[in-house]
């Protein structure tokens, strides 16, 4: 494994991402039964804006950085990720595992599994002695078989790979296949960056056939520049999302992309209704 989050934490890709895994945690704490969380990638759990790493590439200044100071006066839809950053000091940003806390109730699990051995140690050191929280140091897509079903019955699954191979779309495809398998009525997440259209098209017909009900699309996309190879969007493909989930994304995603650099196109809809 190659790939250090804390080249990107912070871009615009994280901030849509974490401002939707946040919404459904809310969403999901609203409620008094325990729930529990499992999140495929952990990463490192908080990254450094000011370390070495995120100040060479720079990418948190057209992301969180475009927005952080008018998060005050964000949709309500953006309430819960600006209550999760504002846990750490502003040279400081929330991955996952941090946003995940933020949520956790007496009683709430998270499971989060990291390859990386010393982002793994890292993710140890950092939620050492709190109760309700399980470090897996171990493939994440193996988890989602041998962790799910949770025994809340109850949760949300969190698959955000690195795409690192060029096969990542179709071990995206087969971990969801599995999880729902096990976990038929969890809420699942399932992030992928957009470099061109072939991975995400594919995986927007696989589950626009009505085979699997309750699947709703996120994606933010800028035009393709002739000679770009890069990150030009991402998306979230969201399964079993509580209610208002498509309202609320397209206020959130909108709201941010309009921050972000011109030129963002937001497309939020429904692929397979109930």
């Amino acid at each position: 494994m190659n790939y250090r989050h804390a080249f990107h934490a912070g871009n615009f890709a994280d901030v849509v991402k974490h401002a939707t895994y946040a919404w459904v945690l809310a969403r999901l704490a609203e409620k008094p039964k325990p729930f529990a969380v499992l999140d495929t990638h952990a990463g490192l759990g908080e990254y450094d804006l000011e370390a070495d790493q995120a100040t060479r590439t720079g990418e948190w200044r057209d992301g969180v950085a475009k927005l952080r100071n008018d998060l005050a006066a964000a949709p309500e839809s953006l309430a819960p990720y600006a209550a999760a950053l504002a846990d750490l000091p502003p040279r400081w940003y929330p991955g996952s595992p941090r946003i995940a806390r933020h949520f956790l109730r007496d009683g709430d699990r998270a499971m989060l599994c990291e390859l990386h051995q010393v982002d793994a140690a890292t993710l140890q050191r950092t939620f050492a002695g709190e109760s309700g929280i399980e470090i897996v140091a171990d493939d994440g897509y193996a988890a989602v078989k041998s962790k799910l079903p949770p025994r809340e019955r109850r949760g949300v699954v969190l698959i955000d790979p690195p795409f690192e191979s060029t096969d990542e779309f179709d071990k995206l495809a087969r971990a969801l296949r599995h999880g729902l398998k096990r976990f038929a009525t969890g809420v699942f997440l399932a992030w992928y960056p957009i470099k061109d259209r072939e991975g995400p098209d594919a995986l927007i017909t696989a589950y626009s056939s009505g085979e699997v009900r309750r699947v709703t699309l996120a994606e933010i996309e800028w035009p393709p520049a002739p000679d770009a190879k890069g990150l030009r969007g991402c998306g979230i493909l969201a399964i079993n999302a509580p209610w208002r989930y498509e309202e609320a994304m397209r206020e959130a995603w909108e709201w941010c992309a309009a921050r972000f650099k011109p030129g963002a196109k937001v497309d939020i809809r429904v692929l397979a209704g109930e």
